[in-house]
C-alpha cells in the first residue's frame, strides 16, 4: 500500500528539521571558525561594513581616529585608486605589524577589491590576532566605493602612502 504524503505534511516535517539544526549548537555559523580560528573557543572577529559605514566613520570627524588600509595589489590599485588617506598594505597576511597603531582599541578599517576579493578578511583577521579589538571589513571594496561616487586617490608606489 503507498503511502501519500500530503504538502502540509512534508512542510512539517522541513520546518521540524529547519527549527533542529538551527537550535542545535553543533549546526550553528561560526565566523571564527570559518576564518581560521576553530581550534580557539573565544575568538574575537572582525565587523563587516559597506560603503555608507565608512564614509559615515570618515565624514563626522571621527577619522582622526579611524585607520583605513588598502589590502589591493598594484593592479587593482591602478585600476581603481584607493580611499584617500588609506595605508597601503605590502601582503594581506604577512604586512609589518608596526604600521597599525599602537592603541589596540584604534578603528580599523581594511578594504580590497570588491565583495568577492578577500584579501581585506585576511588582513582584519591577522590585525585581530594581533590584539585588535575594533577591526572591520569594508566589503564593498574599492569597486563599491567608486559606484558609490566616493573619491579614490592614485598611488605614488607600494611604500605605503597615496596622493
Amino acid at each position: 500500500m503507498p503511502i501519500r504524503i500530503t504538502m502540509r505534511a512534508a512542510a512539517g516535517v522541513a520546518l521540524v528539521v529547519v527549527v533542529f539544526f538551527a537550535a542545535s549548537p553543533g549546526h550553528s555559523f561560526d565566523l571564527g571558525k570559518m576564518l581560521g580560528g576553530a581550534d580557539q573557543e573565544d575568538i574575537s572577529t572582525f565587523k563587516l561594513i559597506h560603503v555608507a559605514d565608512l564614509k559615515a566613520m570618515l565624514d563626522v570627524g571621527a577619522s582622526e581616529g579611524t585607520h583605513v588600509y588598502d589590502a589591493n595589489g598594484p593592479e587593482t590599485r591602478e585600476k581603481y585608486g584607493v580611499i584617500p588617506g588609506a595605508i597601503l598594505l605590502t601582503s594581506d597576511n604577512d604586512y609589518d605589524l608596526s604600521i597599525l597603531p599602537a592603541n589596540k582599541t584604534s578603528k580599523l578599517v581594511f578594504y580590497c577589491a570588491n565583495t568577492h576579493c578577500m584579501a581585506s578578511h585576511e588582513a582584519a583577521r591577522r590585525a585581530v590576532k594581533a590584539g585588535y579589538k575594533d577591526v572591520n571589513v569594508m566589503v564593498d571594496g574599492i569597486a563599491g566605493w567608486k559606484a558609490a561616487g566616493e573619491p579614490t586617490a592614485h598611488t605614488s608606489g607600494s611604500d605605503g602612502r597615496n596622493s
